[in-house]
Parts: C-alpha cells; structure tokens; sequence
C-alpha cells in the first residue's frame, strides 16, 4: 500500500450514535435498550441486535427497538435492513411530528445514501424540509444527494441556501468544498472558501487559517494558525500541524506542533492519529505504531475505525505480516464495505 493513501476516515456511525445516546434514550428500566444503544457506542453492532432482540421479548418499547436496530444494521452495512427497520419506527408514530421523527429521517436517508439509493435520499430530504424549511443540514444533505446523481446546478442551489442560513457556519462551508473537489468541482468548492474570506472581519484566525489551509495557501494558514495556537484548542494544532505536513516539514509538525500539543495536554485521538501519520511518512513505523495505539486507547475516541486500521499498516510496514493479517481480518469483520481494507487483506494473504 502506497503511504500516499492513508488518509483520515470520518464514519456517520460515530457521529449518529450520540444522538441515539442523549436525544432519544430509552426509558428507565428498559434495561436491554440501553444495553443495545451501549454496544451501537462501543461499535458492537451484532451485539446491539441480540440486545435489542431482548429488549422485544422483555416488552419494551417497539419504536425505540426498531430504531436501534437500523442503526446497528448501518454500522453492519446491511443498508436494505437499516432502512426496513428505520420505516418501522416511522410507522409507530403517533401522527404528532416530534425531535425523533427528524433524525430518524436523517438515519433513513443515510442509509440510503450509503446504499447508493440517491434518489429515495433526496426524497427523504424532501420531506423534511417541507416540514421544516429552515433546517441547514437537510439542505446540505440534500446537495450532495443531488450531486451524487449528476445533478450539480440543484446541489449548488442547495449548498448556496445552506450557506444562506448559517453564513458563519465556517465548518459547513469547508465540508461542501470537499464534496464539490471531490465530485471533481474543485474550482466551484474554492469559490466558496474565497467568498468566505470576504466576511473575514468576522472570522477567527483559526477559522482564517483552516480556510487558508484548503485554498492550498500554506504559508498564510500557518501563521494564522500559529496565532490561533494560542487558544490552546486540539483543531488548532491539528490544523497548524497539517499546514506544515502540506509543506513536506514535517519535523516540525512532529516536534514543535503534535508532540508539543500531547505534552500540555490529555491524549488526543487526532492528534496522535496526525503524529503516527508524520512518522509513517519519515518511514518510523514502530513510532507510528506506538501513536496510532495510544490513540486507540482512548475511550470513546471516535476514530476507532481509522485507528485499526492504520495500526495494521504500521505492522505491515514493520513486516509483521502475521500479526496484520490477524487484525486485518478482525477488521473486515466489524467494517465488510471497506473495499480498500478487502484488497489489503487480498495482498497479505500472499505474504
């Protein structure tokens, strides 16, 4: 595997099981519900479907099971059971439209987005804002639905009527840059980093800075970044770090940036992901190893995913293509739609 490819992966599981956690938690008692939402945190899918099986036998509630089920069943990439369950919980409201019907819609669509059912997504956005015209995110989500059919000038509308809303959503602007550059809109993506930076009066230096990162200015990101470095924040010095890596220093993203943020501060999964990273490219991999595994011993790290798998690169660089092959296994096991992890497996098989 070329060292070129490793890159940082962002999974929606992470992402959607907090809501699960703290917006729509179970009621009290129902002990294997929240058994079942625990082991969707901690990743154990096949073991959130047997307890929510439990939780069905116990009586408990039925649209809270059928929720958590959909969810395990995304983590399991069993996006056609994701849905069938996430429409069963639909089905069990009572006709009073709450909190819990918005986002398990955002799980349905999700779901279908991953499944490659673009068009049933857009619709599921569709509703959503019919209800609901102001909600930023489903019209961000509903872009890149829209892009994912070809259809870039509907996906622009919305991505301009999200920025629209929540103009300072600096974050929100740097996701759709990425979208548009990697559907191959780059040059429209940068435009909306540029007219960002037209409001700059009121942006932080960090904000500045992670804008000035994207535009490929490296040299302005970091001494935006340094500045911002002050505030002492992790998303500073990751930014500040990978301003220096763009540049090829990366000595001094290792030295002055990542290891000088983990000596003032508690572990950071991202941080040490980023450090492991440098050092896989200086080619020390037993120094990547060690930072990937201190990330992972991070609770609820919210990488886990990243983190496995760039630990079994750094064995397999270490030529410890046993040990690889092992947690590579493990890790098609818990993640079977990572094509790029299947043809990993694929050339070790051969060592």
């Amino acid at each position: 595997m070329n060292k070129k490819e490793f890159t940082i992966k962002t999974g929606f599981l992470l992402a959607a099981v907090s809501l699960l956690l703290s917006g729509c938690g179970s009621k009290a008692g129902t002990t294997a519900l929240e058994e079942g939402m625990q082991h969707i945190a901690d990743m154990e899918y096949s073991a959130a479907l047997a307890s929510f099986e439990t939780a069905r036998t116990n009586g408990e509630d039925e649209r809270l099971i059928a929720r958590g089920m959909g969810i395990a069943y995304i983590g399991l990439t069993d996006y056609d059971a994701a849905a069938e369950n996430l429409l069963l919980c639909l089905s069990y409201s009572n006709g009073l439209i709450n909190s819990m019907d918005y986002d398990v819609n955002y799980y349905l669509a999700a779901a279908y987005q991953k499944s490659g059912k673009y068009a049933e997504a857009e619709k599921v956005y569709d509703a959503i804002l019919a209800l609901k015209p102001g909600e930023t995110d489903a019209y961000y989500l509903r872009g890149c639905a829209r892009l994912s059919q070809g259809r870039y000038q509907e996906a622009k509308e919305d991505f301009d009527k999200a920025v629209e809303l929540e103009p300072a959503d600096y974050s929100r602007i740097i996701q759709i840059y990425k979208v548009l550059q990697a559907d191959g809109y780059k040059e429209a993506g940068q435009n909306y980093l540029e007219e960002a930076l037209t409001r700059s009066d009121k942006m932080s230096a960090f904000d500045k800075g992670c804008i000035q990162y994207y535009l490929g200015n490296y040299e302005q990101a970091q001494v935006l970044l340094e500045e911002a470095k002050a505030s002492g924040t992790a998303d500073a010095y990751l930014y500040l770090g990978l301003s220096y890596e763009a540049t090829g220093d990366y000595n001094y993203a290792i030295t002055n940036v990542y290891s000088s943020y983990l000596a003032k501060n508690e572990g950071n999964a991202e941080i040490y992901n980023q450090l492991g990273l440098c050092y896989m490219n200086q080619e020390d991999y037993a120094q990547a190893l060690a930072a990937f595994q201190n990330a992972m011993q991070i609770e609820g790290n919210g990488m886990q995913q990243t983190l496995q798998f760039n630990e079994i690169i750094a064995y397999e660089y270490l030529g410890e293509y046993t040990q690889a092959a092992i947690l590579l296994n493990n890790y098609i096991q818990m993640y079977p739609d990572d094509e790029t992890a299947k043809r990993e497996y694929e050339f070790l098989s051969t060592r």
